[in-house]
């Protein structure tokens, strides 16, 4: 059973914390606009100044922000994320290749809320180092008949969170690191389409 906590709102309000292009942010952004989502997204931060993701988010009139340790050397990171999370009234934070490790004040903050796709089927092939095509290779050299993508709530640790849902397939015999990858994105897309839908 999905558990969730606080007064969402009816149309919900998505933050993205994003480290690169934000492909995430472009999936959920568009079933937005489609209103295939009752959602919008109303906030997206990065780790990362030269984040595509920043430039994406501009261009929609989505405020957006850059909050690492380099502009906001003597301040509590986490501590200003969760802030800025409760300034925009966010119900829900998907992680779209956010390259940091969630911190305890906003794990706790937005319990059963932070919501992360993770390029395979969990348990397996998760926990720190396994992202991008690192998922893909180790999923390849372990022989697995079967690959796919795990949309699961966020905790302190690594890929442990409870998941939300999977989606799987079957390799193919002359499956290699690069096919894998583009297959799985396109999986990926359904899937945290499928997963918001769930959420109420």
């Amino acid at each position: 059973m999905i558990k969730q906590s606080g007064n969402l709102h009816e149309n919900k309000r998505i933050a993205i914390l994003s480290s690169h292009n934000g492909s995430g942010f472009e999936t959920i952004q568009k079933a937005c606009e489609e209103k295939v989502l009752n959602a919008q997204v109303v906030l997206v931060i990065s780790n990362n100044t030269n984040a595509k993701v920043l430039e994406k988010a501009s261009n929609k009139n989505i405020p957006n922000f850059i909050i690492n340790a380099n502009r906001y050397p003597d301040e509590n990171l986490d501590e200003k994320i969760t802030n800025l999370m409760k300034e925009f009234k966010v119900d829900y934070i998907f992680l779209s290749g956010y390259m940091k490790k969630i911190e305890k004040n906003l794990v706790t903050t937005f319990e059963n809320r932070i919501i992360n796709s993770h390029p395979a089927l969990l348990p397996k092939f998760g926990g720190a180092g396994m992202f991008g095509s690192n998922v893909h290779k180790a999923v390849i050299e372990a022989k697995e008949k079967e690959s796919g993508c795990t949309i699961h709530f966020v905790n302190e640790n690594y890929d442990e969170g409870e998941f939300i849902l999977q989606k799987k397939f079957t390799l193919n015999e002359n499956e290699t690191v690069e096919s894998l990858e583009n297959r799985i994105k396109d999986l990926e897309s359904s899937a945290i389409v499928e997963a918001f839908k769930k959420l109420k």
